[in-house]
């Protein structure tokens, strides 16, 4: 019998536009998970470039890569200069089902 080869699935390999990747961070974003928001940014960062990203935010690509850790914990200004980075911004709306 022979073995079936299956390669890993990197989702920054589809994150080729503005709309599918605000759409993906907005995914991620719903979710209310830290963790699952700082993923997400670390793979449209790779789909970017991490050198270019890094270097957009201000930041070193060893801290950068630091930062994109899972379980780590980035302070809020440094999401902000990587979304800046990333050319997305967040945005509030209200809850519809908020009562």
């Amino acid at each position: 019998m022979s073995k079936v080869k299956i390669s890993r699935f990197d989702v920054s390999e589809h994150l080729d536009s503005e709309e599918v990747i605000a759409a993906y961070l907005n995914a991620a974003l719903e979710e209310g998970d830290s963790d699952l928001l700082m993923a997400a940014i670390a793979d449209v960062a790779k789909a970017r470039g991490i050198a270019k990203v890094a270097a957009d935010a201000g930041v070193g690509r060893e801290s950068l890569y630091k930062t994109l850790a899972p379980g780590s914990k980035p302070k809020l200004e440094t999401v902000f200069k990587l979304m800046h980075a990333l050319g997305v911004k967040l945005t509030a709306t209200p809850e519809t089902a908020h009562a």
